[in-house]
């Protein structure tokens, strides 16, 4: 008989959300997922769980079998994915570039044609891509409302997918994920890319190796910019370039905005925010790795605001959360009000030296009961520190982007599952949402269930691990 456990939580339906005073600069926040769902907090143990598998049956590709892509999402980061790809990509061409902006994607294709001797096709619907049972593998770099949806019909399509972090907009939607991938036996590859670092396997080695001692703190910093003012344009007309409509796909139905459009990262209806889920997803994602990939915290707590600008974006400027892991608290600090923050220059990145710890922005702080470790993304390395700032041990490291797409290329060959698998993907991303989720409903402490991945003392903030989708654009019943 399987394990049931009933939570009952105070509070009635979950229309929209009343935000106390705690948090500085909040409003109300209207929320979609149903009522119907809140109140039905009885919950088992995530049906996801029961389908993981290590290695996949379908068929093996060869070297000499071609590998047919397409990007979907042609954006500045998209157009800079694909290009790497394209670099370290034996045997695979390129036959889509699929964006509902027309302005975009167009240099990328004529570099691809360059490079391939094949003019990608441009269209805007991914739909057409999915149909095209040519294509084996696809790359996502929408907005964040799209990376659940996008990544499930992949993988019923039978596409194998990389899909840009964080994973999924809400939690049930990277629980939903999962079982597609596990389902359909797709590789589903996060774009984590800390994980395919050789210096995040030594930093780990040397943590299990207990010369940190045992683990009393972890910080996750993502420190960044300064006060950044926020200035929502009015609506306009939709532009003929652009397919609004694709554009906001299961996003609720609103009027052409550009602000939204191009600035879509203050808005919580697209994602979680600039620094929240779009910046210390990857530090926290490093953090789990170096320290074995621990399960989900007991409760969060969040505190943060709008402290700069009284104006109209969702985001937070500044957010400090606090995640009890029973053995260890760790906490993030996440903001855009510290221009002496600085990420590592391109010499720490690729070259042999370290970035300076106090004013690097994307970092990670290890405290041990014997010594300390200091931690940074993307080529960054790793130091550890003794009394009086001696340090005992160190690496550095090397932007691991082409080693990270390299494996994900690799496991469409051999099946086997990516260094940045979808699994440890969202669990990381969990983090980032339940940091949010504490936000939303005034800066509160919610006690979460890491065996039934639920909150259990406030159903407004359960109702944001839902999602409403719009009509066209639903969340497939049965994935």
């Amino acid at each position: 008989m399987e394990r049931r456990k009933f939570f009952f939580i105070a509070g009635t339906g979950a229309a929209g959300l009343a935000l106390s005073s705690s948090c500085k600069g909040t409003k109300t926040d209207s929320l979609s997922g149903s009522e119907e769902t809140v109140k039905s907090l009885v919950t088992e143990e995530p049906s996801y769980r029961k389908v993981v598998k290590k290695t996949f049956r379908n068929k093996y590709k060869s070297a000499n079998d071609m590998i047919t892509v397409a990007l979907i999402g042609a954006g500045g980061w998209g157009t800079n994915l694909i290009t790497q790809a394209s670099d370290v990509g034996e045997n695979m061409r390129v036959k889509y570039v699929c964006d509902v902006d027309d302005t975009r994607g167009g240099f990328i294709i004529k570099e691809l044609e360059k490079k391939q001797n094949f003019k990608p096709i441009r269209i805007r619907d991914m739909r057409k891509v999915f149909d095209d049972k040519e294509v084996d593998a696809v790359f996502i770099a929408t907005p964040e409302h799209w990376h659940a949806l996008a990544t499930i019909w992949a993988c019923q399509a039978g596409k194998d997918v990389y899909v840009e972090k964080p994973v999924s907009h809400n939690i049930v939607e990277g629980q939903r994920m999962i079982e597609a991938g596990m389902k359909y036996e797709r590789i589903i590859q996060s774009g984590t890319l800390n994980r395919s670092a050789a210096e995040a396997l030594t930093a780990k080695n040397y943590i299990d190796s207990g010369e940190l001692g045992e683990i009393a703190a972890v910080k996750v910093k993502s420190l960044y910019m300064g006060p950044v003012p926020f200035n929502e344009k009015e609506n306009s007309d939709v532009p003929d370039t652009i397919d609004w409509d694709m554009w906001l796909g299961p996003a609720a139905l609103v009027p052409y905005n550009i602000t939204r459009n191009k600035s879509w990262t203050y808005y919580w209806a697209y994602g979680g925010g600039e620094v929240m889920t779009n910046q210390v997803i990857h530090q926290l994602d490093l953090a789990r790795f170096v320290l074995g990939d621990p399960g989900f915290p007991s409760s969060v707590y969040c505190l943060g605001g709008r402290y700069f600008f009284d104006d109209k974006r969702d985001i937070p400027d500044y957010q400090m959360t606090t995640f009890d892991f029973g053995k260890y608290v760790m906490t993030i600090e996440a903001g855009q009000c510290t221009p002496y923050m600085v990420p590592a220059p391109p010499e720490v990145r690729y070259g042999n030296i370290f970035p300076k710890w106090n004013t690097n922005a994307f970092h990670v702080e290890i405290l041990g009961t014997k010594r300390m470790m200091f931690l940074g993304r993307m080529g960054s390395g790793w130091q550890v520190f003794d009394k009086g700032g001696e340090v005992v041990a160190e690496q550095t490291g090397y932007y691991p982007l082409k080693r990270h797409l390299q494996n994900f290329f690799d496991c469409v060959r051999s099946r086997k599952r990516p260094n940045g698998d979808i699994v440890e993907s969202h669990k990381s991303t969990v983090l980032v949402h339940l940091a949010n989720m504490s936000y939303r409903v005034g800066c509160k402490y919610l006690d979460f269930s890491p065996e039934y991945e639920t909150i259990i003392n406030d159903n407004k903030a359960q109702d944001l691990a839902f999602y409403q989708y719009r009509k066209g654009f639903e969340m497939p019943k049965e994935i």
